[in-house]
C-alpha cells in the first residue's frame, strides 16, 4: 500500500478497489489489444524464428557453428545460460522473500516478476543441453547402468546445476500457477463466450472463493514461499560453483556465489522494469503500478549494483593480496588486455550507470529508467562474457591463447533466446492477469474493517 493510497477517502478506496479488478481484466477481454501490442510480438516472433532457425543450424552442422575453440569451449552458450539464470531470480525474490517480511508493494508487480522468472528459466535451459553437442544422448547423465558402463560425474557442479535449476523451475512454475488460482476465477466468472468460460473454468481449478479454499490457498501459498526463498540463494551459487570449483586463474575465487547472487537480483530487477514500465503505460496500469513501486525498485537496482561494483574490487584486490603471479595476470588481462573493451563495457553499465538512480530525476521518468535498466542488463550480459571468456583465452600457458570470434550463429541464438523471452511474455500479458488481483486489493484500505476511519 503506497501513500497516496492510504490517503484516499472511502469513496475513493472503494473506487479503487473495484478498478483493479477491471483494469486488469481488460487486457484480456478487449477484442483487440493496442496496436503497439501486435507490433512488439511481430518482432518478438521473428527473433523467435531467427532462434529456431539457429538451433537447426546447430544440431545438422553441429557446436562448429559457434565460434567456440579448443582454448575457449565455454563461449555464448554459457554465457547467455548464465545470464538468464540471473534474469530468473527477481521474481522468486519480490514473491517469495518479500512476501515473507509482508513487503506490501510487491504485490503490483510480483506476478509479472514471476511469469518473467519461468520464461527466463526456459530460456536458460535450452543453453546447456545444446551445448553438449549431442543433447539426444542426454540419458547417459542419469545414474543408469548401460552397455559403455559410463557413470555420470555427481561431483561435478555441472551436475548440480541439472537439479539446481530444474527444482528452482518446478517451485517457480507452482507458486506462479497457485497464485493465479483466485484471479483465473475471475477471469472465468468475467467472461462473455462459452469457450473462455470452459478454458478459464478447467484452470481455475474449480475456485469459489469460500473461506476454506482461502485458508488453504494462503497456508499452501506461505509453505511455497518458504520453499522457495533458499533457492534464490543456492540456485545462482550452484552456477557459480562451474566457476569456483576449476583451478582457472580468474575463475577460482570464492567470492562467486555471494557476487552471483548480488549480480543475478540486480539484472532480475532490471529486466522487471525495462518490461513492466512499458505495459504501465500501454495497459493502464499507473494506478496499480504507481511511482512509489518503481521507485522502491530502482533503490533496490542502486543497492544491488552498488554490491557487485564492490565485488569487482574485492576480485583485484583477492588477486593481488594472494601474491599468485596467475591470478594477478588474469585480472589486469581483463582490464588492460584484447578484451579491455568488453570490460570497460560492464564497468560503464554496471557500477556507473545505476548510479544516476540516486537523483530523483532519473527515478521518477519512465522512459529514463527503461533506458538505464536496458544498459544495466547489457553489462550484466557482459559480466559473464568477461568472466568465461577473458579467463579462458588466455590461461596459464601463453602456446595456447586465443582470441575468441563469435560467428552469426552465436549472434543470431543470442538474439532469437529474446525472442522466445518476449514472445512469451507479450502472450502472458495479453492472455493471463498480468497483476495479483487478489494481492493488491488486499493491500488496499478498502480491504480492511475500519478502513473508513
Amino acid at each position: 500500500m503506497t501513500a497516496a493510497e492510504a490517503n484516499l477517502d472511502p469513496a475513493q478506496a472503494q473506487a479503487h478497489f473495484r478498478d483493479v479488478t477491471a483494469t486488469v481484466a481488460n487486457m484480456a477481454e478487449r477484442p483487440k489489444p493496442p496496436k503497439i501490442w501486435y507490433f512488439a510480438l511481430a518482432i518478438a516472433l521473428f527473433l523467435l524464428s531467427m532462434f529456431a532457425v539457429s538451433i537447426y543450424i546447430v544440431f545438422t552442422r553441429g557446436v562448429g557453428s559457434w565460434g567456440n575453440t579448443n582454448t575457449v569451449g565455454w563461449g555464448w552458450p554459457i554465457v547467455n545460460f548464465v545470464f538468464w539464470v540471473g534474469i530468473a531470480h527477481a521474481g522468486t525474490l519480490i514473491s517469495a522473500i518479500l512476501y515473507l517480511f509482508r513487503q506490501k508493494w510487491r504485490t503490483s508487480i510480483n506476478r509479472a516478476a514471476e511469469a518473467m522468472t519461468i520464461f527466463a528459466v526456459a530460456c536458460a535451459g535450452l543453453f546447456p543441453i545444446i551445448h553438449t553437442g549431442r543433447p539426444w544422448m542426454a540419458y547417459f547423465m542419469l545414474p543408469l547402468p548401460n552397455d559403455m558402463m559410463i557413470w555420470p560425474q555427481f561431483r561435478s557442479p555441472l551436475m548440480w546445476d541439472v537439479f539446481a535449476v530444474s527444482t528452482y523451475a518446478t517451485i517457480s512454475i507452482l507458486f506462479w500457477y497457485m497464485g493465479m488460482v483466485p484471479d483465473l476465477a475471475t477471469f472465468r466468472d468475467r467472461a462473455k463466450t462459452k469457450t473462455k468460460q470452459i478454458i478459464y473454468g478447467i484452470i481455475a481449478l474449480g475456485w469459489r472463493g469460500s473461506a476454506r479454499q482461502w485458508h488453504r490457498y494462503e497456508r499452501a501459498y506461505l509453505i511455497l514461499a518458504a520453499l522457495a526463498t533458499p533457492l534464490v540463494l543456492s540456485v545462482h551459487s550452484v552456477v557459480s560453483f562451474d566457476f569456483a570449483v576449476a583451478q582457472l586463474p580468474g575463475w577460482h575465487t570464492t567470492i562467486f556465489p555471494p557476487y552471483f547472487v548480488a549480480g543475478a537480483i540486480f539484472s532480475g530487477f532490471a529486466m522487471v522494469l525495462t518490461v513492466m514500465v512499458p505495459a504501465r503505460s500501454i495497459f493502464g496500469l499507473k494506478n496499480i503500478l504507481t511511482d512509489a513501486h518503481i521507485e522502491a525498485m530502482c533503490k533496490i537496482i542502486i543497492a544491488t549494483g552498488s554490491m557487485v561494483g564492490f565485488g569487482y574490487g574485492v576480485e583485484f584486490f583477492t588477486a593481488w593480496y594472494s601474491g599468485n603471479l596467475y591470478e594477478q595476470f588474469a585480472f589486469l588481462n581483463r582490464a588492460l588486455g584484447p578484451y579491455s573493451w568488453a570490460y570497460w563495457i560492464m564497468i560503464t553499465c554496471n557500477v556507473i550507470t545505476p548510479q544516476l538512480f540516486w537523483m530523483k530525476k532519473f527515478r521518477s521518468s519512465p522512459w529514463l529508467i527503461v533506458i538505464t535498466c536496458i544498459a544495466v542488463n547489457i553489462g550484466m550480459w557482459f559480466e559473464r562474457f568477461v568472466i568465461v571468456v577473458t579467463s579462458l583465452s588466455r590461461s596459464m600457458v601463453p602456446s595456447s591463447w586465443d582470441y575468441f570470434k563469435p560467428t552469426i550463429i552465436d549472434v543470431t541464438t543470442l538474439a532469437g533466446s529474446f525472442g522466445l523471452f518476449f514472445t512469451l511474455f507479450l502472450l502472458f500479458m495479453r492472455y493471463l492477469p498480468v497483476v495479483a488481483m487478489s494481492e493488491v486489493k488486499g493491500a488496499s484500505p478498502a480491504a480492511h474493517a475500519g478502513a473508513q476511519h
